[in-house]
């Protein structure tokens, strides 16, 4: 009871005026990272999409479609991505010295896992909605991948 009013007080003066502000400062590079996997996902499916129009190979789309499953996982890929979100480092820094914010590092990585996690969805749906083994119709597997991947980026 003797903490509570003093802490309340001290959260309302100090702290909450600079909440939204705070935030839309960290949600520059966490939005930008978001975005970004996005991109990835997108240009990957294309890249399948485009790929299989020159071949018209359903092994080779296959292949295309078992490695855009791993592309969660593949750190190279996925590095633009997670490059975007180290900027919250430079933010943080600033947050630490005045809110006594410790663990930045913790937050960047939770945020890459995030994200991580995000393109995990993303290709886990794209598997679910399309199965190269199931297109009897060649001539409508490109048209069927974008529709699949329109849908995954809703």
């Amino acid at each position: 009871a003797t903490v509570s009013e003093p802490a309340q007080k001290c959260c309302t003066e100090n702290i909450q005026p600079f909440l939204t502000s705070i935030l839309e400062e960290l949600m520059g590079p966490v939005s930008s990272g978001f975005t970004e996997v996005r991109s990835l996902f997108d240009k990957e499916v294309n890249d399948v999409i485009q790929d299989f129009q020159k071949t018209n190979d359903m092994t080779k789309l296959k292949e295309n479609v078992d490695q855009l499953m791993n592309l969660p996982f593949n750190s190279v890929k996925m590095e633009p991505c997670y490059v975007k979100v180290n900027l919250l480092q430079e933010l943080l820094q600033d947050l630490k010295s005045r809110f006594k914010v410790y663990h930045i590092d913790f937050v960047i990585q939770r945020t890459q896992n995030f994200m991580q996690e995000l393109m995990e969805n993303a290709v886990y749906t794209f598997g679910q909605l399309f199965s190269p083994s199931h297109q009897a119709d060649s001539a409508k597997v490109a048209t069927t991948i974008e529709k699949v991947k329109l849908r995954v980026l809703k």
